[in-house]
């Protein structure tokens, strides 16, 4: 992006700029930012050599600008000396060591992430975040993408490719679904309606590595997918349908980038109002029917109250399930039932419901591998994230989340084994179906990452084994 605005500008593509807007404010160059118009166009400001060189002015710059928010943004005694002592932090490497340019620049991405982490803390709170649950536009002006008889046939299945969609195209693609299994007919959804509910969804899911719309997306197709092959529409209700699919796009709705197992140790606003309870899919559900509660996004307007209430309580239920701490407990339930289990039974569809976003939220692997591979980065990176966070806050670190620990093949090969593969064939005792389909995949995504693994511990081996023999070599000379 900033090779384009250098382009634009006619400056050379390696030239470091700034990007101010009318009122001589910095413009962040990302994905997200606001487009410029007419009325309010963006200036690109080149940043001499001299400016570079002025290493320290440069820096103070920064800092007081990142104060400046920070006091305004933050009234809390803990999170402002916090602040003060890592800035401080900062500030002294540039006075002792001083820092080059790239150095500098180093600093400067400290400071966005910080910023960003103090951010992500300032929104653990909905109640107190009203403008994202507000739908932006009055009337929804997103393209609606006519989707080709190709796009639709391979919506339905599996290997349907995620990431070859912008935002807008997914929600075209999500309206469809909607569409294509009768929702909106036979439960009177206004379909401005149905579009004004999907544009706030998308504004209430955080531009996080891995918990981010895109995933919300993945996770709805797969249950799509899930819902044509097993057929489930000829053995189910339209309204266990309905919350379904909901609750699939609902299921990590402001998702703050750090789980349940971080909210409760670091003692955060969210742990202490669930009372440790699954606190982030406790908030989930809270943020999904606040966005229901807009009369605008409302796509169960029409439905009648006692109804309403039985999708309530679904949506609440599936969105509750898919806390990975309740893993187990819900896997053997429905393994006690499987062998006898009965359509009629409302309580064995309610297990399977249950089953069905769980297998759905962690489905990545069932994908090819070249749509599936990309999820395992995010998710590391998210892990990452998490785990520097609580080192510097003195807080435990999950093995699996360290970076100094962990690999992709050891982060993947016992979650396929231990928790995907036997879910997953629990499930193919019912739906027979999902073999081909879902679980040979998982078992073939299982091979891959053995094999990478020992190719890993191979090369390892061959490292240790020159390290030793220069050691040797150093020793008798």
């Amino acid at each position: 992006m900033k090779e384009l605005f250098c382009t634009a500008a006619g400056l050379q593509r390696n030239t470091t700029i700034s990007l101010m807007d009318v009122t001589g404010a910095m413009v962040s160059i990302d994905p997200t930012m606001p487009h410029n118009t007419e009325k309010s166009p963006y200036k690109v400001v080149p940043l001499s050599g001299e400016q570079l060189g002025d290493k320290e002015e440069l820096f103070q710059n920064v800092l007081s600008q990142v104060a400046e928010q920070f006091s305004r943004a933050f009234r809390i005694n803990e999170l402002k000396a916090e602040v003060s002592n890592r800035l401080a932090m900062l500030e002294k490497r540039v006075e002792l060591e001083g820092l080059k340019v790239v150095e500098i620049e180093k600093c400067r991405s400290d400071i966005q992430k910080l910023r960003e982490e103090m951010a992500s803390r300032s929104h653990s709170s909905f109640l107190d975040d009203s403008k994202k649950l507000t739908p932006r536009r009055d009337v929804p002006s997103y393209p609606k993408y006519h989707l080709s008889q190709e796009t639709v046939e391979a919506l339905r299945k599996p290997t349907f490719d995620v990431w070859q969609w912008e935002p807008n195209e997914m929600l075209s693609c999500l309206e469809h679904m909607y569409h294509d299994l009768g929702l909106v007919t036979d439960f009177s959804i206004n379909p401005i309606t149905l579009k004004r509910w999907l544009l706030c969804i998308h504004d209430n899911y955080r531009n996080n590595p891995f918990h981010n719309f895109r995933h919300c997306f993945c996770v709805t197709q797969m249950m799509y997918s899930m819902i044509h092959l097993c057929r489930l529409q000829e053995k189910i209700t339209q309204m266990d349908i309905l919350v379904l699919l909901t609750a699939a796009v609902c299921h990590d709705l402001d998702h703050p980038g750090y789980n349940n197992t971080y909210q409760i140790n670091a003692r955060t606003e969210l742990a202490v109002r669930y009372n440790d309870i699954s606190p982030l899919e406790n908030h989930h559900c809270a943020v999904a029917f606040q966005i229901f509660s807009q009369p605008d996004c409302n796509i169960f307007s029409s439905i009648d109250p006692e109804t309403f209430k039985l999708i309530r309580q679904g949506t609440i239920t599936l969105i509750l399930a898919t806390d990975m701490a309740r893993h187990g407990e819900i896997v053997d339930s429905f393994k006690q039932i499987v062998d006898v289990f009965d359509f009629s039974n409302e309580e064995h569809v309610t297990c399977l419901k249950m089953v069905l976003i769980k297998c759905c939220d962690i489905s990545n692997e069932v994908r090819p591998t070249e749509v599936a591979e990309p999820w395992v980065d995010c998710l590391l990176e998210e892990y990452f994230m998490q785990s520097d966070r609580e080192k510097l806050e003195g807080l435990p670190v999950a093995p699996f989340m360290d970076r100094e620990k962990v690999t992709k093949p050891t982060a993947q090969i016992g979650f396929i084994k231990f928790v995907l593969i036997p879910m997953f064939e629990t499930v193919e005792k019912l739906f027979p179906e999902i073999e081909e389909a879902m679980v040979q995949p998982l078992r073939e995504s299982r091979d891959r990452y053995e094999e990478l693994k020992q190719i890993e511990d191979a090369t390892r081996e061959v490292q240790k084994k020159k390290s030793e023999n220069s050691t040797a070599g150093s020793e008798r000379k």
